[in-house]
């Protein structure tokens, strides 16, 4: 008969049984933890979504070449988030564009200064490019103005507004804009307005901006700069110590100033100059016509102001 092993031997097999029973279940833990921190959609019991990649470019016109610069691309959910927004995706600035996104359905933004158009776009294949082409149906105004015919205006005291539609739906595009510069805009019909000065010269136009073309417009303001002087004699320096108060032809106030010899820029029409110095006043009707610079004098012993048509504070 085979010996019985001893205690001690069946004690160590035991031991040993169990350690390797301990290190299996550790692994076997431990496989699975790891399992569920790379992988935290693993009990969703959804798949991944695979990634696509698309190609996206733009063009002013649709048989025009594409843009190379200056374009925002922009990449929205469909839905909704609880906040009632669409989530922004991707985002990228410059000319054509590879993005790669998980396949889905998605909102396109594409904006080319302030032109824009926005495309609803399927991704699916995936391992494929996708390529995608945006007709902007966009052109470009480069705006500026002449005082009168030719004469040059300031540019820093020159702006533009542009406004589309008409009427109860005339909505302001953009302000404040400096001669000379390109705005982009989506093809349509604009009212320009052109301001120049701080009082009251403007003019205005109706432009057509067409897909893939550049129109330089120039304006005509009906204005000139108009300086004002007291003086004892025509010709000599004006007298320190003068205000000054411009009224328009219905008697409305543009200016009030405390300047020796103020300059302003009006536009065309007829004005009234009142200047007062120590307890004196004179007062001046005067014409503006557009291009010329114009000095306006006010002389001591000619244009004081009478009893009947004197201004009192």
């Amino acid at each position: 008969m085979y010996p019985h092993p001893s205690p001690i031997r069946v004690f160590l097999r035991t031991t040993s049984t169990l350690f390797l029973a301990s290190v299996l279940l550790a692994f076997v833990q431990l496989t699975s933890a790891t399992a569920q921190t790379t992988s935290p959609f693993a009990q969703m019991g959804g798949a991944k979504r695979e990634s696509v990649s698309v190609s996206l470019q733009a063009a002013l016109s649709e048989d025009g070449a594409p843009i190379e610069d200056g374009l925002v691309w922009r990449v929205f959910e469909t839905i909704p988030d609880a906040d009632g927004q669409l989530s922004l995706v991707a985002s990228a600035e410059g000319g054509s564009q590879t993005m790669t996104l998980p396949a889905g359905t998605y909102f396109i933004n594409c904006t080319f200064g302030y032109a824009s158009t926005t495309r609803k776009v399927s991704l699916k294949n995936a391992g494929e490019t996708e390529e995608l082409s945006f007709d902007l149906n966009a052109g470009g105004l480069v705006l500026q103005a002449t005082l009168g015919d030719d004469r040059p205006t300031d540019p820093e005291k020159l702006r533009f507004a542009i406004y589309s539609g008409e009427g109860e739906n005339r909505n302001l595009v953009l302000d404040d804009i400096k001669p000379d510069t390109i705005v982009r805009l989506r093809a349509g019909t604009y009212d320009i307005v052109s301001t120049y000065g701080s009082l009251n010269a403007e003019t205005q136009a109706r432009l057509n901006v067409r897909a893939g073309k550049v129109i330089e417009a120039t304006l005509k303001q009906k204005a000139a700069v108009v300086t004002l002087k007291l003086v004892s004699k025509s010709g000599n320096e004006a007298i320190a110590d003068t205000a000054w108060t411009v009224l328009g032809a219905s008697g409305d106030m543009l200016l009030e100033s405390k300047i020796a010899s103020p300059s302003m820029i009006l536009a065309e029409g007829n004005y009234t100059a009142i200047a007062r110095n120590q307890q004196d006043v004179y007062e001046k009707s005067f014409t503006v016509s557009p291009g010329p610079a114009q000095n306006v004098e006010l002389i001591l012993n000619l244009d004081k102001a009478t009893m009947d048509d004197e201004i009192t504070d």
